[in-house]
């Protein structure tokens, strides 16, 4: 039972592994993220396919943190998958990794011609996107810093238009950029921040990247807790071996991906993905129904004392509250092929609540700034350029300022994990912790909030007045 897990060999008949010659796998992925969630979806989907006889491998790499890959490769890439659901624990080890990168080699890999598919998921704040103008943040250090020196790139934006000019150079057709974030049209931000960073440096380059690399747009959901010492004693107990790398993950899993990848792809349908020619709808139900939510359940039951979304959306007040938001988001989209998005709340509700998941509200909250424009901002506006009504998005947005104090109503304070965490500290201090102060404060943060709200008496009192009542 001390064994790390590095071999198929002796794990338990009833436990589902690979049933393929992972030897005869060859990367044609490399991951940037190599963390729980990438683990829990793209990797799980591709190991999916590759009982059916595909010969995708992935390669992955961290852009700072080689911790993940230290684990990773001490188990020749294998790690154990938890799924947790109210029927109990089921688990299943995933082969499709080959290997885990170093930042130090990941230039080199992404020359390789037998690199196909350059994939993405490190959260909406490493893009270096402002959200004021929609391009780069020149301010952003690791831009910053790429930019200075672009051929020892730091950044993801900077990487892929390094690994794109040595493929042009070596006259290597280009990988593919798939971004899997929670970003709106994620493929086209993507291809927006890496042909504005390389025409600053190499403008036949960004001619060249624009006419020749696709960028293909992705949704992607499941919920995916951390890993805690209580995920890594659930795979030892169904496995037998220790797993540094072990995830746990919902039942529940969705990929919609628009099809556009000139050098080939995995048959991702096959493991239960969705090909289509326009993700925007899928995407703004799941940013708008799903993700909103589930900010709004993390910032209220942060600030009312409960760790865990379940026990969150437990709490009668906080639940209502779900419920109309959830009604009031599907009323900002647009109809979303094959989806009834009443039966699609439900279901949201029931995921939430699943007490088999403990997804931490002090997870979800982080990242605040980052998370409010595609979630919260971008639905209100609509609604209210459609004079309809927009209450549950002030809510939410109350909710995140009250969180964002930084203090609980015990005087105990926490770190609001934010890379505007600095700004928004500068911003209330010595404010009044009244609710018209600590709102303008917020309100004035430059390049959060789109005019078109700060401009709206209306809801701007409709935010204070949440806030007050919150404080």
């Amino acid at each position: 039972m001390s064994t790390l897990l590095t071999t198929l060999r002796d794990l338990p008949d009833s436990l589902a592994q690979p049933d393929y010659d992972r030897a005869s796998l060859r990367a044609g992925i490399l991951h940037l993220g190599p963390g729980a969630f990438f683990r829990a979806h793209l990797a799980s989907y591709t190991d999916a396919v590759l009982q059916d006889g595909s010969t995708w491998g992935i390669v992955t790499g961290g852009l700072r943190n080689a911790t993940t890959a230290g684990q990773l490769n001490a188990q020749n890439g294998l790690y154990t998958l938890l799924t947790r659901s109210t029927a109990g624990t089921g688990a299943q080890v995933i082969g499709s990794v080959l290997r885990c990168l170093t930042p130090e080699e990941l230039p080199d890999r992404l020359a390789d011609p037998m690199i196909r598919i350059v994939s993405l998921t490190i959260t909406e704040k490493a893009y270096g996107l402002d959200p004021s103008t929609g391009g780069l943040n020149l301010a952003h250090p690791d831009i910053a810093a790429d930019l200075a020196d672009p051929t020892r790139p730091r950044s993801a934006v900077g990487l892929i238009a390094a690994g794109l000019a040595a493929r042009r150079a070596a006259g290597v057709a280009p990988f593919t950029p798939l971004s899997c974030d929670n970003l709106p049209g994620n493929g086209q931000v993507l291809r927006r921040l890496v042909l504005e960073f390389s025409a600053r440096h190499d403008p036949d380059l960004s001619a060249w990247i624009a006419g020749e690399v696709r960028f293909p747009c992705t949704m992607v959901d499941r919920i995916t807790p951390a890993s805690t010492d209580a995920t890594r004693a659930d795979a030892r107990a169904l496995t037998g071996y220790r797993d540094l790398a072990a995830v746990e993950a919902e039942a529940f899993h969705q990929w919609v991906i628009e099809d556009d990848f000139p050098q080939g792809r995995p048959d991702w349908d096959r493991a239960g993905a969705l090909f289509t020619a326009d993700v925007a709808p899928y995407e703004k139900m799941k940013l708008r129904m799903l993700n909103g939510t589930h900010s709004l359940l993390a910032w209220l039951g942060f600030m009312a004392g409960h760790e865990h979304v379940r026990d969150a959306i437990a709490d009668p007040a906080i639940l209502a509250a779900a419920r109309a938001h959830l009604a009031v988001a599907a009323t900002a989209l647009d109809p979303v092929p094959g989806v009834d998005l009443a039966s699609y709340a439900e279901d949201l509700i029931a995921r939430f609540a699943n007490r088999a998941i403990l997804h931490r509200t002090a997870q979800i909250a982080s990242d605040g700034t980052q998370k409010l424009p595609p979630r919260v901002f971008d639905p209100a506006v609509e609604l209210l350029a459609r004079g309809e009504d927009a209450a549950t998005h002030a809510l939410i947005t109350a909710a995140w300022m009250r969180y964002a104090l930084g203090q609980r109503r015990d005087g105990t304070t926490y770190p609001l994990n934010d890379p505007r965490e600095g700004e928004i500290r500068a911003a209330l201090d010595g404010v009044p912790r009244q609710a018209p102060a600590i709102a303008q404060a917020l309100f004035n943060l430059p390049g959060l909030f789109p005019p078109a709200l700060t401009g709206h008496s209306g809801w701007r009192d409709l935010v204070t007045n949440r806030l007050a009542a919150l404080l």
